[in-house]
């Protein structure tokens, strides 16, 4: 009997993608899996469910929180404020899922949860199967929250903290660290049993994490000597693995009238910058003002992203740019010909699709983990150039335009690094590549689990 997985994806488009790619790979491999999943995040699943007979769902009511709006069960319908609510909403699922697992005639014998699902480690514990804790961010992350999960108090009183313990020593200001660490107050039990989580997720059997050796070498090796075990299991790029069209994976989000594609094919080679600050952000009037004023102002030819409501926003222009309201195919954007660049907000999702399509990053960090994802690009690996960056600035709309102006003439440094990362990335999932013997590591351990 093949190993049936109990796989819980966290409810933010950047999390739940990524496991999905990894599931879909498990799934073709010949594991049986059950997806947890609540009733409006269900739509998700479509492309996948169709893909394979292996994957069925288990689909659990949302459990209401007092701040949350009615119909609200995924972050990006609530931004990234919705992180705890929303984990305190789905730890109420815990007596369901006892219930069902023992009442199942061929139940889990291990589960795969998302790193903000940490409290699902004691469900684990108490099922009596393993949990293998789901990184879709980078190595490093992990490293850091767990570092400033255990150590709380003191990374909230120093305006900057030093991790002497992890490679090279970095150093990080208060507002740069990751803003799970900064939003919660001491006194609230729901973001201290988020930090309990976190902190959790260290027991888990085993770590798979959305990165590469090529990337994150050094911190893949301290990673594996600070769990002290070597169940950690590089897995990235996991969309490279999915195993579909990236406009069939990318419709399962949303749909689009607009033929973005078509209007590229009309552009000079690299010419084209994209811009979008991913699933949460909502930019102000005055940062679109900014933007576009700068983006105008460069002479480049562009296409912008804005959430629906902020389409009022945007004045006219001089016809270079195309904006496009709501949703948009990024991965198939990023891919064209005619895209040189892109600004973004450094989202570690977005970050590998820029990679694989091996277009240089402007980087405007602006929350969460998007800081030391731009210290990666930037200062490490010479693959993007910072344009901005905080949640609330608002660029100067002249030094911005000189910046992508000079960003995509030529055959920028970053451009040239850019286009060799992607193909260390490829390499990383063709046979002996990094990801691909760590994937079929995986693979291996969860279907000898069934046999014990």
């Amino acid at each position: 009997m093949c190993s049936h997985i109990l796989v819980f994806p966290y409810p933010a488009q950047g999390h739940m993608l990524a496991l999905l790619d990894l599931t879909h790979h498990l799934a073709t491999n010949g594991l049986t899996i059950t997806i947890l999943v609540t009733p409006k995040n269900l739509p998700i699943l479509s492309p996948l469910l169709s893909s394979s007979p292996n994957i069925q769902t288990l689909v659990l009511p949302f459990p209401p929180h007092p701040t949350l709006p009615p119909g609200v069960e995924n972050v990006k319908d609530i931004g990234n404020h919705g992180n705890i609510p929303i984990t305190t909403s789905l730890a109420k699922l815990h007596d369901q899922l006892i219930q069902w697992f023992r009442a199942h005639l061929n139940p889990p014998v291990a589960m795969i949860s998302d790193f903000f699902l940490g409290w699902s480690q004691h469900l684990a514990d108490q099922l009596g199967i393993p949990r293998i804790c789901f990184f879709s961010s980078r190595a490093f992350l992990t490293l850091l929250l767990d570092y400033c999960c255990r150590n709380i108090s003191l990374v909230r009183s120093q305006d900057t903290t030093v991790f002497r313990e992890l490679p090279n020593s970095p150093s990080f200001a208060w507002e740069h660290l990751p803003s799970l660490i900064r939003i919660g107050k001491e006194s609230d039990p729901e973001w201290k049993a988020l930090i309990d989580g976190h902190i959790a997720n260290k027991s888990s059997w085993g770590w798979v994490v959305n990165t590469f050796d090529a990337l994150e070498s050094e911190y893949m090796e301290y990673l594996r000597k600070f769990l002290g075990h070597g169940r950690v299991f590089g897995v990235g790029p996991v969309s490279l693995i999915g195993g579909w069209d990236p406009m069939t994976r990318e419709r399962s989000v949303s749909g689009s009238d607009f033929d973005v594609v078509g209007w590229l094919d009309g552009k000079g080679d690299g010419s084209v910058v994209y811009v979008c600050f991913g699933s949460q952000k909502f930019l102000t009037s005055d940062q679109v003002e900014a933007l576009v004023s700068g983006l105008e102002d460069s002479g480049v030819s562009y296409v912008l992203v804005v959430k629906p409501e902020q389409g009022g926003l945007v004045r006219a222009g001089s016809g270079r740019g195309v904006v496009i309201k709501g949703w948009a195919p990024q991965e198939a954007i990023l891919n064209h010909r005619a895209v040189g660049g892109f600004v973004s907000h450094c989202g570690w999702n977005s970050v590998l699709e820029a990679i694989l399509a091996g277009v240089m990053i402007l980087a405007w960090p602006m929350e969460a983990e998007q800081y030391v994802n731009a210290r990666l690009l930037v200062e490490e690996h010479g693959v993007a150039v910072r344009v901005c960056e905080g949640p609330n600035t608002v660029p100067d709309s002249a030094r911005l335009a000189r910046t992508i102006a000079e960003s995509m003439s030529g055959d920028k440094a970053e451009k040239l690094k850019a286009k060799e990362m992607k193909n260390k990335a490829i390499e990383a999932v063709k046979e002996g590549g990094s990801s691909l013997v760590d994937l079929e590591r995986l693979v291996k351990e969860l279907s000898s689990f069934s046999q014990k």
